[in-house]
């Protein structure tokens, strides 16, 4: 499935989670869609967002342990079903908006629980999904970057490396996320 088709499931079904397990499932859920995207752009995006491409994944992998729900357990991700990444950024502003609203909703399950391995649980997730958010931003910050240069460029007489060509798709297996639990 397309990233940014696969990130608007995601949103949608954080969107109607009703209660605590279902709200952990989808935050397990994100930053494996997290992972999954930063190992895609890492690998085969645009080379000026590879760096904080790989520690979006590392962060997604590291997250993955932090919450317990029966589907982190069996490995079993939407993310799994990565198939291209057409438009990186418009990938990158749905990812942000879902990780945003995912740090809000496991804030609501931490005020609401009395379990403190819960609690502890929804803080780590908060704090990896921040961590995520900046890196995608940053990504975000880069292609902007990149895109004045190139109107600059333009501006200036035709640019130095040609025309202007948007990213491709990239296309290939959803990567490591698939298959960590």
């Amino acid at each position: 499935m397309e990233a940014e088709r696969l990130v608007g499931v995601s949103r949608r079904a954080l969107a109607q989670s009703r209660g605590t397990p279902d709200i952990i499932a989808e935050a397990w859920q994100a930053q494996a869609l997290a992972q999954a995207i930063g190992s895609r752009l890492a690998a085969d995006g645009p080379k000026e967002l590879r760096g904080e491409a790989r520690g979006l994944s590392e962060i997604g992998g590291r997250c993955g342990g932090a919450l317990d729900h029966p589907a982190a357990r069996a490995g079993v991700a939407r993310a799994a079903q990565l198939s291209e990444l057409v438009e990186p950024r418009a990938t990158l502003t749905g990812l942000g908006a879902l990780l945003g609203e995912v740090g809000m909703a496991l804030v609501g399950v931490a005020c609401e629980t009395d379990e403190q391995g819960l609690y502890w649980q929804c803080m780590e997730a908060i704090d990896a999904a921040d961590e995520s958010m900046d890196r995608v931003h940053g990504m975000l910050r880069r292609l902007d970057e990149q895109d004045r240069e190139r109107q600059q460029d333009l501006e200036r007489g035709g640019g130095r490396d040609g025309p202007y060509v948007p990213y491709g798709t990239i296309r290939g297996p959803a990567g490591s996320a698939a298959g960590q639990a």
